[in-house]
């Protein structure tokens, strides 16, 4: 094998609870194989992947569970601190760059086993965007699962649960179960990737699309659904009307204006990116309002203890919801009382639809990054990405620094 052409072995997943999701499927790293004759690739064996251990095997792929002779390891989740192997390269969704609490002993032990670690969510092009992300998919379940709800607590309908579901053509085919009541109000927050999966299932449902002034104003009986972004549901403080550039720059000069859509809306599809100086939606105090419309709330952004008072935590694809009592803001059971507000919570959703996700997942990385790790190439791009380079911060994310030592 040429010196720098690499090995990748791809990880079996370690976060609890456990995601069926690949980085790469069976076929795709068969093409890779043909494409790249004199790269490596490894694959941990795992019984709970979405593509089985045989899937791998019959594609040619070598199963193994030392991968330490591999340059590369990729998985999806984090990865168990226990796990790590000495002076790799690792790529996976590290949910570190915002110092979240919960991952801070994985990073700690990835600096000391001296790691260089590229974290997905900063892949980004020349534009902005980001190149490989399971956006898409969250918008999709995250919308079913809030329909699921509602479908449970109007007693109208009933939807196979996603998870149930072999991909996503089985799932859209019960979305004709779906009937709505009259007056159903639907919005959502957010204009990427994961609003436009929710979409996606909004109109596959045959619910029809309104502008928000139409939405704010029609009471005919066709259930309905409107797509805001901040410059709906934001104003700066001082006056001056909405500026996109200036509220990125400046969040925290701005207050909500979400109270008419509150009023209006029966569920509520969160799948907005949230600033944690942007503000909240609303309050717990807000909710008691004879006012306050909504009874679903599906926050597929999940930001614990952030701009939804509603969501108390995350829930999970076995338990995916919970309700909160208007009243004294506690958790209750889902279902329970007519008069809660029911929450969907689950902050792994594309875990539902693995196969579905992780195939285009695979060909995002395929088409932006493989190449370049494969042949050892240290892109522009892969270099953004990159957190630690053989355990030490690179310059993009030095501030992280302080999140390390607490």
């Amino acid at each position: 094998m040429s010196d720098n052409i690499k090995s990748i072995g791809i990880l079996r997943e370690t976060k609890e609870p456990p995601d069926r999701r690949v980085p790469i499927t069976p076929g795709q790293i068969a093409s890779l194989m043909v494409q790249y004759p004199d790269a490596r690739f490894l694959v941990q064996p795992s019984e709970l992947r979405c593509y089985s251990d045989e899937e791998y095997k019959s594609a040619g792929v070598e199963l193994t569970e030392d991968l330490s002779g591999c340059d590369i390891l990729m998985g999806v989740k984090e990865v168990d601190k226990e796990t790590f192997i000495a002076d790799k390269r690792y790529l996976f969704f590290a949910h570190v760059g915002k110092e979240q609490p919960h991952n801070r002993d994985m990073f700690r032990e990835l600096v000391r086993e001296r790691i260089t670690l590229t974290d997905y969510e900063y892949l980004i092009d020349k534009s902005g965007a980001r190149v490989v992300a399971f956006g898409r998919w969250a918008g999709v379940v995250g919308a079913y699962n809030g329909l699921r709800a509602a479908g449970i607590k109007s007693g109208r309908f009933e939807l196979k649960r996603a998870a149930d579901c072999r991909d996503f053509q089985e799932l859209v085919s019960h979305l004709r179960s779906v009937t709505l009541p009259d007056n159903y109000r639907i919005v959502v927050t957010g204009g990427g990737r994961v609003a436009s999966g929710a979409v996606e299932i909004l109109e596959g449902c045959g619910i029809q699309h309104a502008s928000p002034s139409e939405y704010l104003q029609n009471r005919d009986a066709t259930p309905l659904y409107c797509r805001i972004g901040p410059e709906h549901y934001t104003r700066r403080r001082e006056g001056g009307g909405f500026d996109w550039n200036h509220f990125i720059e400046n969040p925290g000069q701005y207050e909500s204006t979400f109270a008419p859509y509150a009023a209006a809306s029966d569920l509520f599809i969160a799948c907005h990116y949230w600033d944690p100086a942007s503000p909240s939606f609303f309050s717990g105090d807000d909710v008691k309002d004879p006012g306050f419309r909504i009874s679903v709330v599906a926050d597929i952004s999940c930001d614990i203890g952030g701009p939804i008072p509603t969501t108390l935590r995350a829930s999970t694809i076995d338990d995916p919801f919970f309700d909160y009592n208007r009243e004294d803001g506690t958790e209750e059971s889902p279902f329970s009382d007519p008069s809660n507000i029911t929450v969907m919570s689950i902050d792994n959703l594309p875990g539902e639809l693995p196969r579905d996700a992780s195939e285009d997942f695979g060909q995002q990385l395929i088409k932006s990054v493989i190449d370049d790790l494969i042949r050892g190439v240290e892109s522009d791009m892969l270099a953004e990405a990159t957190i630690t380079r053989e355990g030490r911060l690179t310059p993009k994310f030095d501030y992280l620094e302080g999140y390390l030592k607490i």
